[in-house]
């Protein structure tokens, strides 16, 4: 970057400046190269993302091989009159040799096996504002690292708890998501403190998208050791000992920011310190209840995210539940094709991003354009995709494919309204976070609740059309609500530091970008 010097002893300071930090941007790249502390910090709580979404999606697969459909569909057919035979695409359903694959021991209907998906998520909403409160005062590292400790070693005992009666399962999925509160309002926080402005969006959407990433790894791998010689709880104990190697690591190796650190790069240090327009030492500002209650970007915020949650949460928790009902998939099929769209997610996620940022060097494209462009992308492409998978009749593979497609797109958010707490309000972001994420995750706790109650007895597509119609209201209304009153400028009522220090701090990235 090149600047002319100006008189005044203040102008040639500022001139000494400017040009220190094109040479500490050099630096930087030279020592750092591609993956500095801070990408290694990405990836770990890429791969943490990944370890909370296997956690909360494997129950989702393994019920499937758990519940003894058969009984259930007997036991339907004796308190109801009607006929059973699925004639809408003539599948026999009270075929042994239809359900021989699948069937467990547990005797549960579709209402009560919402009450165990959803039981996983009133213990994951309750964790999420105390602890993003107090990650605030106290640091993130421990809450994150020992509450995902917790997740994954009461994930080994769901076999000996499914065994020991409903209420003890409950309880375990419960423990599970108190645990797993605090993964996102400290993972928002921790990309406040280690990611330069620039480099949000990408950087943002990479460690998010280790939700569809833990999808994609779990649903297929969910099946496959469902139908192994241990059977299901396999997937609890697999999964549950490689989520606590990840907790030890991540206890070891990441530090709460690049000041804690003693071993990263002195120069990245100095550059992320710089972008991010903070001193060493700075006191923590209150935080501004009042304004943020008032703030109209921040309830659009809100209601995007509950408006995804009740979405995303209704076709992840339900969805191997459809493939076998309606689409008659073998237990091992399901777990693959339950996991395209998640994939789809994922590498369109990364794409997304990129685009984002690339839009965001251009004039006339401003954080806020951006932000509700690409989270247009983002929700109104489900909503879109769900109407017409509701209307495909018994054609599995076009279901298949425009679902995969649908949730393709939906991963617009992370680079939407996902990341927009970043841009509203950096000094808050965790605690905006724990908030948005704690409402949108009770609306997502409904999701399976009301999709079993709908589906309850002898399964149909007229049934799964109202519960997939009815997430694609809540996605398109909610995004609406975000297009009209979001916003990508940083909030009034989130402090700065200095405005000249905030000047520099908006040129200095660009620096990176351009060499990278």
């Amino acid at each position: 970057m090149k600047t002319n010097a100006t008189n005044g002893t203040h102008n040639n300071a500022r001139y000494t400046v400017v040009f220190d930090q094109e040479n500490l941007s050099t630096q930087v790249k030279e020592k750092s190269g591609w993956f500095g502390t801070r990408h290694f910090v990405t990836f770990m709580l890429f791969l943490g993302m990944a370890n909370a979404y296997v956690m909360r999606t494997n129950m989702s697969v393994a019920i499937v091989a758990m519940v003894n459909h058969t009984a259930i569909e007997i036991s339907g057919s004796s308190h109801n009159d009607s006929i059973d035979v699925d004639t809408e695409c003539g599948e026999v359903i009270l075929d042994n040799s239809s359900h021989s694959e699948s069937d467990g021991n547990f005797i549960w209907e579709t209402d009560l096996q919402g009450y165990i998906l959803s039981s996983f998520f009133y213990g994951y909403v309750i964790t999420q504002i105390p602890f993003g409160i107090l990650s605030k005062r106290y640091g993130n590292i421990y809450f994150l690292g020992i509450g995902m400790l917790i997740n994954s070693l009461f994930g080994l005992l769901v076999p000996v708890s499914a065994d020991m009666g409903i209420w003890w399962l409950i309880t375990v999925r419960f423990i599970q998501g108190l645990g797993e509160g605090p993964i996102v309002p400290c993972t928002h926080a921790l990309l406040a403190k280690w990611i330069p402005p620039n480099e949000r969006s990408r950087m943002g959407a990479f460690v998010y998208a280790g939700a569809q990433f833990g999808t994609v790894i779990s649903m297929p791998l969910s099946g496959l050791l469902s139908a192994s010689s241990v059977g299901w709880p396999s997937i609890f104990y697999v999964f549950g000992a490689v989520g606590t190697v990840w907790c030890i690591a991540f206890l070891f190796l990441v530090y709460e920011d690049p000041e804690a650190n003693p071993r990263m790069n002195i120069d990245e240090k100095k550059y992320i310190q710089k972008s991010l327009g903070k001193r060493l030492g700075a006191p923590t500002p209150p935080i501004p209840w009042k304004s943020i209650a008032k703030s109209l970007p921040f309830w659009a915020i809100l209601l995007a995210h509950m408006g995804h949650n009740y979405g995303y949460e209704t076709l992840m928790t339900e969805l191997p539940t459809y493939m076998k009902q309606v689409l008659h998939f073998s237990i091992k099929d399901n777990g693959f094709l339950s996991a395209l769209p998640y994939l789809a997610m994922w590498l369109f996620s990364i794409f997304i991003s990129h685009v984002a940022d690339w839009l965001l060097t251009k004039p006339y494209f401003t954080h806020t354009i951006v932000r509700k462009l690409i989270n247009g992308i983002g929700q109104y492409g489900p909503a879109i995709a769900l109407v017409a998978a509701s209307f495909t009749g018994c054609d599995r593979w076009l279901t298949v494919a425009i679902l995969t497609i649908g949730v393709g797109l939906n991963g617009g958010i992370y680079s939407g309204f996902k990341v927009n707490h970043l841009d509203i309000s950096p000094q808050f972001a965790g605690i905006l976070m724990a908030f948005t994420n704690c409402l949108a995750n009770l609306a997502g706790l409904l999701a399976p609740i009301y999709a079993g109650n709908v589906v309850v007895g002898t399964p149909s597509q007229a049934k799964w059309r109202i519960v997939f119609i009815t997430a694609a209201g809540v996605y398109a209304a909610c995004c609406t609500f975000y297009v009209l009153f979001g916003s990508g400028e940083r909030q009034p009522w989130d402090p700065q530091e200095d405005p000249d220090n905030k000047k520099e701090t908006d040129d200095e990235p660009e620096i990176v970008t351009t060499r990278a």
